[in-house]
């Protein structure tokens, strides 16, 4: 059984940053590929990034202006999600998940183990 828990959210103002965590308790990250996703009220939950077991190979989103930045400490078993320049419509429940799927799929339904999401407000 894997958990995992998100933290670092909370409410900022626009332009500004902030660092979310996910961190795993039970089986270990270590091998396996991890994303995050986002899901805004009303709307689907999409995929932000992902990043590979080793952390040699990450993939983001287009459509966010390589505003987010995903690594990983293996050592701690910790998956982090950096995030530049917030704006407004980056207002979500963000949450990290893991696959088993090589490829940092973007498909939620590909991903196994989901955490309970931490809230990032952006205020204008």
């Amino acid at each position: 059984q894997v958990q995992l828990v998100e933290s670092g959210g909370g409410l900022v103002q626009a332009g500004g940053s902030l660092r979310l965590s996910c961190t795993a308790s039970g089986r270990t990250l270590r091998s396996y590929e991890v994303g995050w996703f986002r899901q805004a009220p009303g709307k689907e939950r999409e995929f932000v990034a992902g990043i590979s077991g080793s952390g040699d190979r990450t993939l983001d989103a287009d459509s966010l202006e390589r505003r987010f930045s995903i690594s990983r400490d293996n050592a701690k078993t910790t998956v982090y999600l950096q995030i530049f320049g917030l704006k407004p419509e980056d207002t979500a429940v963000y949450y990290c998940a893991r696959t088993v799927v090589a490829g940092n799929p973007v498909w939620p339904l590909l991903y196994d183990y989901w955490g309970q999401g931490t809230q990032v407000t952006v205020s204008s």
